[in-house]
């Protein structure tokens, strides 16, 4: 049995076992590679085997909250107790691995266009320089992740009162607003060509 910090605040322990258990709402998007949702707009769905435990339980508490919207994945979090949402968040987390044993992606730089954005936002200060080690659990891993997807949970930072996409996040609605949408276009396309410790680890059922 695997047990792992998900959602320490509240004083849950996650079991990555028990969440196996638990994944049949998740792994017919997120155990598919390359699948793509359609609504509102189209996207891969993100890689989360490998995030952080304690940000995916965030995410999904944030989900059942209402601070963020969609419609799908707020059907999903309202069905989730304390407990599943710690389980599965240390199921995917278990699922990750370290950087040199993904695919690996060339190094990039990010250019000066990029590299004035990423000044201006500070990213790094929470993130990390590499975008895989944020300051703190409970942030996301960026680097490697779906590009379209950044890009469309960015806009959603920035739209944040969108009643069906919307996020909210003061610190993110904050960082995002000064920027153009072209701007989190290329923010999202850099970090996303990034080497990552993400992936999606297909279900049997979908091998």
């Amino acid at each position: 049995m695997t047990l792992h910090p998900a959602t320490q605040a509240q004083g849950i322990s996650g079991d990555a076992a028990a969440g196996e258990k638990k994944n049949a709402m998740c792994i017919g998007c997120h155990g598919i590679k390359g699948y793509q949702a359609s609504f509102p707009e189209v996207h891969k769905v993100p890689m989360i085997a490998g995030q952080n435990a304690a940000y995916i339980a965030a995410a999904l508490t944030a989900y059942k909250k209402g601070d963020r919207k969609h419609p799908t994945m707020r059907g999903i979090a309202d069905t989730l107790s304390e407990q599943d949402i710690a389980d599965l968040s240390a199921y995917y987390a278990a699922q990750g691995g370290p950087v040199a044993q993904t695919p690996a992606k060339p190094e990039r730089n990010p250019g000066p266009l990029v590299a004035e954005l990423l000044k201006k936002g500070n990213c790094a200060a929470c993130h990390g320089e590499n975008f895989n080690q944020p300051i703190d659990p409970s942030y996301p891993k960026l680097a490697g992740q779906h590009a379209d997807y950044l890009y469309v949970a960015l806009k959603a930072y920035k739209d944040n009162a969108n009643v069906v996409v919307g996020r909210n996040n003061a610190i993110m609605s904050a960082q995002v607003k000064p920027y153009s949408l072209k701007e989190l276009d290329a923010l999202a396309d850099y970090i996303g060509s990034l080497p990552s410790e993400m992936k999606t680890v297909p279900q049997s059922k979908f091998r």
